[in-house]
Protein backbone atom coordinates (compact mmCIF):
# COMPACT_ATOMS: atom_id res chain seq x y z
CA UNK A 1 0.00 0.00 0.00
CA UNK A 2 1.19 3.60 -0.91
CA UNK A 3 1.03 6.04 1.47
CA UNK A 4 -1.18 8.29 -0.80
CA UNK A 5 -3.88 5.15 -0.50
CA UNK A 6 -3.64 4.42 3.10
CA UNK A 7 -4.03 8.18 4.15
CA UNK A 8 -6.91 8.15 1.62
CA UNK A 9 -8.36 4.70 3.48
CA UNK A 10 -7.16 6.32 6.75
CA UNK A 11 -9.28 9.90 6.29
CA UNK A 12 -12.37 7.56 4.96
CA UNK A 13 -12.43 5.59 7.45
CA UNK A 14 -11.69 7.97 10.24
CA UNK A 15 -14.17 10.48 9.16
CA UNK A 16 -17.04 7.30 9.28
CA UNK A 17 -16.37 6.67 12.32
CA UNK A 18 -17.42 10.55 14.01
CA UNK A 19 -13.43 11.83 14.37
CA UNK A 20 -13.24 15.19 14.72
CA UNK A 21 -9.93 15.99 12.35
CA UNK A 22 -10.22 12.64 10.06
CA UNK A 23 -6.93 13.81 7.68
CA UNK A 24 -4.65 15.32 10.76
CA UNK A 25 -5.18 11.74 12.67
CA UNK A 26 -4.96 9.78 9.34
CA UNK A 27 -1.40 11.57 8.62
CA UNK A 28 -0.26 11.10 12.21
CA UNK A 29 -0.65 7.73 11.93
CA UNK A 30 0.38 6.77 8.98
CA UNK A 31 3.91 8.72 9.94
CA UNK A 32 3.60 6.98 13.20
CA UNK A 33 3.83 3.44 11.15
CA UNK A 34 6.91 4.98 9.05
CA UNK A 35 8.85 6.70 11.81
CA UNK A 36 8.32 10.18 9.84
CA UNK A 37 6.39 12.99 10.25
CA UNK A 38 3.28 14.46 8.72
CA UNK A 39 5.30 16.46 6.17
CA UNK A 40 7.63 13.99 5.36
CA UNK A 41 4.36 11.45 4.51
CA UNK A 42 2.36 14.11 2.68
CA UNK A 43 5.53 14.56 0.19
CA UNK A 44 6.45 11.16 -0.65
CA UNK A 45 3.01 9.87 -1.51
CA UNK A 46 4.69 6.98 -3.60
CA UNK A 47 5.83 5.10 -0.12
CA UNK A 48 5.38 2.11 0.90
CA UNK A 49 3.46 1.86 4.15
CA UNK A 50 2.47 -1.86 5.92
CA UNK A 51 -1.09 -2.00 5.51
CA UNK A 52 -1.54 -4.37 8.14
CA UNK A 53 0.32 -1.70 10.84
CA UNK A 54 -1.51 0.66 9.65
CA UNK A 55 -5.17 -1.11 9.95
CA UNK A 56 -4.44 -2.10 13.10
CA UNK A 57 -4.08 1.68 14.37
CA UNK A 58 -7.17 2.74 12.50
CA UNK A 59 -9.42 -0.09 14.24
CA UNK A 60 -8.36 1.39 17.61
CA UNK A 61 -8.93 5.35 16.29
CA UNK A 62 -12.15 3.83 14.87
CA UNK A 63 -13.04 2.72 18.53
CA UNK A 64 -12.72 6.22 19.42
CA UNK A 65 -9.47 6.08 21.46
CA UNK A 66 -7.66 8.97 22.09
CA UNK A 67 -5.02 9.37 19.33
CA UNK A 68 -2.59 10.10 21.64
CA UNK A 69 -3.32 6.67 22.97
CA UNK A 70 -3.05 5.16 19.69
CA UNK A 71 0.62 6.52 18.57
CA UNK A 72 1.59 5.91 22.65
CA UNK A 73 2.93 9.34 22.94
CA UNK A 74 2.21 13.31 22.86
CA UNK A 75 3.93 16.30 22.81
CA UNK A 76 3.37 18.77 25.43
CA UNK A 77 5.18 21.82 25.93
CA UNK A 78 8.91 21.37 25.07
CA UNK A 79 8.46 17.95 25.63
CA UNK A 80 7.39 14.95 24.28
CA UNK A 81 5.93 12.21 27.07
CA UNK A 82 4.74 8.81 26.82
CA UNK A 83 0.84 8.66 27.44
CA UNK A 84 -2.28 5.52 28.04
CA UNK A 85 -4.96 5.08 29.33
CA UNK A 86 -3.31 5.33 33.13
CA UNK A 87 -3.62 8.81 32.96
CA UNK A 88 -5.36 12.02 31.58
CA UNK A 89 -3.97 13.11 27.76
CA UNK A 90 -2.28 16.40 28.24
CA UNK A 91 -3.90 19.11 26.41
CA UNK A 92 -2.81 22.58 25.19
CA UNK A 93 -4.98 24.36 27.21
CA UNK A 94 -2.78 23.06 30.65
CA UNK A 95 0.04 24.25 28.96
CA UNK A 96 -1.22 27.78 29.99
CA UNK A 97 -0.56 26.47 33.26
CA UNK A 98 2.49 25.72 32.94
CA UNK A 99 3.25 29.30 31.75
CA UNK A 100 1.40 30.88 34.75
CA UNK A 101 3.32 28.49 37.27
CA UNK A 102 6.55 29.38 35.67
CA UNK A 103 5.93 33.16 35.92
CA UNK A 104 5.00 32.81 39.78
CA UNK A 105 8.34 31.38 40.38
CA UNK A 106 10.13 33.77 37.77
CA UNK A 107 12.54 35.83 40.52
CA UNK A 108 12.57 32.76 43.23
CA UNK A 109 15.62 30.84 43.70
CA UNK A 110 15.39 27.17 44.09
CA UNK A 111 11.61 27.48 43.95
CA UNK A 112 9.38 24.25 45.30
CA UNK A 113 7.11 23.81 43.31
CA UNK A 114 4.18 20.77 44.22
CA UNK A 115 1.95 19.52 40.98
CA UNK A 116 -1.26 17.79 43.03
CA UNK A 117 -2.99 15.40 40.24
CA UNK A 118 0.16 14.67 38.40
CA UNK A 119 -1.03 12.38 36.04
CA UNK A 120 1.41 11.51 33.92
CA UNK A 121 3.99 14.01 35.27
CA UNK A 122 3.08 16.58 32.04
CA UNK A 123 2.79 19.58 34.53
CA UNK A 124 6.25 18.83 37.02
CA UNK A 125 7.93 17.54 34.69
CA UNK A 126 7.59 21.03 32.11
CA UNK A 127 8.11 23.29 34.98
CA UNK A 128 11.83 21.10 35.98
CA UNK A 129 12.72 21.02 32.30
CA UNK A 130 12.02 24.88 31.75
CA UNK A 131 13.39 25.89 35.70
CA UNK A 132 16.32 23.06 35.92
CA UNK A 133 16.85 24.61 39.23
CA UNK A 134 13.41 23.99 40.62
CA UNK A 135 12.97 21.30 43.13
CA UNK A 136 9.41 20.05 41.73
CA UNK A 137 7.05 17.45 43.36
CA UNK A 138 4.42 15.74 41.83
CA UNK A 139 1.55 13.79 43.81
CA UNK A 140 -1.98 11.32 42.83
CA UNK A 141 -3.55 9.31 45.09
CA UNK A 142 -3.24 6.96 41.33
CA UNK A 143 -0.38 3.86 41.35
CA UNK A 144 -1.16 3.65 37.49
CA UNK A 145 -0.84 7.30 36.73
CA UNK A 146 2.33 7.48 39.15
CA UNK A 147 3.65 4.31 37.35
CA UNK A 148 3.18 5.95 34.30
CA UNK A 149 4.68 9.31 35.30
CA UNK A 150 8.16 7.47 36.80
CA UNK A 151 8.23 6.05 33.26
CA UNK A 152 8.65 9.94 31.79
CA UNK A 153 11.00 11.19 34.81
CA UNK A 154 13.21 7.57 33.27
CA UNK A 155 12.52 8.47 29.77
CA UNK A 156 13.41 12.35 29.93
CA UNK A 157 16.32 11.98 32.56
CA UNK A 158 14.32 14.82 34.71
CA UNK A 159 14.58 15.00 38.31
CA UNK A 160 11.34 14.98 39.66
CA UNK A 161 10.12 13.33 42.78
CA UNK A 162 6.78 11.18 42.73
CA UNK A 163 4.67 10.37 46.01
CA UNK A 164 1.52 8.53 46.40
CA UNK A 165 -0.66 11.32 48.12
CA UNK A 166 -3.56 13.40 48.19
CA UNK A 167 -3.83 17.47 48.52
CA UNK A 168 -2.83 16.94 51.95
CA UNK A 169 1.04 17.37 50.44
CA UNK A 170 -0.39 21.05 49.71
CA UNK A 171 0.52 21.88 53.56
CA UNK A 172 4.04 20.73 53.65
CA UNK A 173 5.02 24.15 52.53
CA UNK A 174 5.64 25.58 49.20
CA UNK A 175 6.82 28.50 47.10
CA UNK A 176 3.69 27.49 44.47
CA UNK A 177 1.27 24.68 43.83
CA UNK A 178 -0.38 23.74 40.69
CA UNK A 179 -2.80 22.01 40.41
CA UNK A 180 -5.06 20.45 37.20
CA UNK A 181 -7.68 18.74 39.70
CA UNK A 182 -10.86 16.67 38.47
CA UNK A 183 -13.30 19.60 37.82
CA UNK A 184 -15.94 18.17 35.71
CA UNK A 185 -19.69 17.80 37.01
CA UNK A 186 -21.01 14.55 37.37
CA UNK A 187 -23.61 15.83 35.18
CA UNK A 188 -21.98 16.62 32.50
CA UNK A 189 -19.97 12.99 32.06
CA UNK A 190 -22.39 11.46 29.45
CA UNK A 191 -22.32 14.77 26.83
CA UNK A 192 -18.55 14.38 27.07
CA UNK A 193 -16.89 13.15 23.62
CA UNK A 194 -16.01 9.35 23.08
CA UNK A 195 -12.76 9.41 23.52
CA UNK A 196 -13.32 11.03 26.78
CA UNK A 197 -16.27 9.40 28.30
CA UNK A 198 -14.59 6.23 27.12
CA UNK A 199 -10.81 5.64 27.57
CA UNK A 200 -9.78 8.45 29.31
CA UNK A 201 -9.89 7.64 33.63
CA UNK A 202 -12.89 8.78 35.01
CA UNK A 203 -11.46 9.93 38.08
CA UNK A 204 -9.15 11.75 37.04
CA UNK A 205 -11.68 14.11 34.83
CA UNK A 206 -14.92 14.33 37.85
CA UNK A 207 -14.93 16.01 40.56
CA UNK A 208 -16.49 18.66 42.72
CA UNK A 209 -14.87 21.09 45.08
CA UNK A 210 -11.29 19.72 44.23
CA UNK A 211 -10.38 24.07 43.88
CA UNK A 212 -11.19 24.86 47.24
CA UNK A 213 -10.43 21.74 49.21
CA UNK A 214 -6.37 22.42 47.63
CA UNK A 215 -6.52 25.68 47.86
CA UNK A 216 -8.17 25.78 51.58
CA UNK A 217 -5.31 23.12 52.59
CA UNK A 218 -2.17 24.89 51.13
CA UNK A 219 0.58 26.37 52.75
CA UNK A 220 1.95 28.15 49.77
CA UNK A 221 3.54 31.70 48.35
CA UNK A 222 2.16 31.19 45.45
CA UNK A 223 -0.79 29.01 43.87
CA UNK A 224 -2.38 28.41 40.18
CA UNK A 225 -5.39 26.24 38.93
CA UNK A 226 -6.72 25.10 35.68
CA UNK A 227 -10.67 25.31 36.02
CA UNK A 228 -13.50 24.24 33.34
CA UNK A 229 -15.74 26.46 31.86
CA UNK A 230 -17.81 29.04 33.85
CA UNK A 231 -15.89 27.86 37.29
CA UNK A 232 -12.67 30.61 36.98
CA UNK A 233 -14.75 33.68 38.68
CA UNK A 234 -15.83 31.17 41.44
CA UNK A 235 -12.26 29.47 42.00
CA UNK A 236 -11.20 33.24 42.15
CA UNK A 237 -13.46 34.35 44.71
CA UNK A 238 -12.69 30.96 46.80
CA UNK A 239 -8.97 32.13 46.63
CA UNK A 240 -9.73 36.23 47.56
CA UNK A 241 -11.26 34.74 50.34
CA UNK A 242 -8.81 32.85 51.98
CA UNK A 243 -6.17 35.77 51.78
CA UNK A 244 -4.68 35.48 48.00
CA UNK A 245 -3.56 38.78 46.74
CA UNK A 246 -2.99 39.62 43.04
CA UNK A 247 -5.27 37.24 42.16
CA UNK A 248 -5.60 36.94 38.26
CA UNK A 249 -7.30 34.72 35.92
CA UNK A 250 -5.88 34.13 32.07
CA UNK A 251 -7.83 32.43 29.25
CA UNK A 252 -6.54 30.14 26.94
CA UNK A 253 -5.69 29.68 23.50
CA UNK A 254 -9.25 29.48 22.57
CA UNK A 255 -9.95 32.68 24.58
CA UNK A 256 -11.94 30.19 27.82
CA UNK A 257 -11.09 31.32 31.30
CA UNK A 258 -8.83 28.70 32.18
CA UNK A 259 -6.51 29.54 34.80
CA UNK A 260 -6.98 31.05 37.97
CA UNK A 261 -3.67 31.96 40.06
CA UNK A 262 -3.11 33.85 43.56
CA UNK A 263 -0.27 35.19 45.76
CA UNK A 264 0.69 35.60 49.49
CA UNK A 265 2.83 38.05 50.89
Amino acid sequence: MTTRDALAEAEQRLAAAGVETPRVDAELLVAHVLGTTRTAVRSAPSETVDAEQVDRLLRRREAREPLAYVLGEWGFRRLTLSVDARALVPRPETEVLVERALALIADADRPSVLDVGTGCGAIALAIKDERPDARVTGVDTSRHALELARENVERLHLDVALERRDFDASADGWDVVVANPPYVHPDDWSALQPEIRLWEPREALVGVGNHEAIAAAAATRAIAFEVGDGQAALVADVLVGLGYDAVRITRDLAGRERVVEGRRA
